[in-house]
C-alpha cells in the first residue's frame, strides 16, 4: 500500500498535552483515526509522530494529504 485511505475529508480536532508524543495514523485504515492502532503493519507506511509543544486544540489531518504531514492544511477541501 502506498497511496493512503481517505478516513475522512476533514481534519480531527484533538485536545494535546505539552511534551506528549502522538502518532498519527498515515495509512488512513485506522480504527482510531486520527491516531495509530497498528493496522498500518505489513502496508510499507508507518505513523507520523508529533509532539505536542503546548496544551491545546490540533487538528490532524483526515485526508491524508496534506503537506504538513500529521497536520491539517486544507487539502481535504481540493478532493
Amino acid at each position: 500500500m502506498s497511496t493512503p485511505h481517505i478516513a475522512q475529508k476533514a481534519p480531527y480536532p484533538v485536545e494535546v498535552e505539552a511534551g506528549k508524543t502522538y502518532y498519527w495514523c498515515s495509512c488512513g485504515l485506522s480504527a482510531t483515526q486520527p491516531l495509530c492502532d497498528g493496522t498500518h503493519k505489513g502496508s510499507g507506511m508507518a505513523p507520523t509522530p508529533y509532539k505536542a509543544e503546548k496544551d491545546g486544540t490540533v487538528y490532524f489531518c483526515g485526508c491524508k494529504n496534506s503537506a504538513k504531514g500529521a497536520l491539517c492544511d486544507g487539502s481535504h477541501s481540493k478532493l
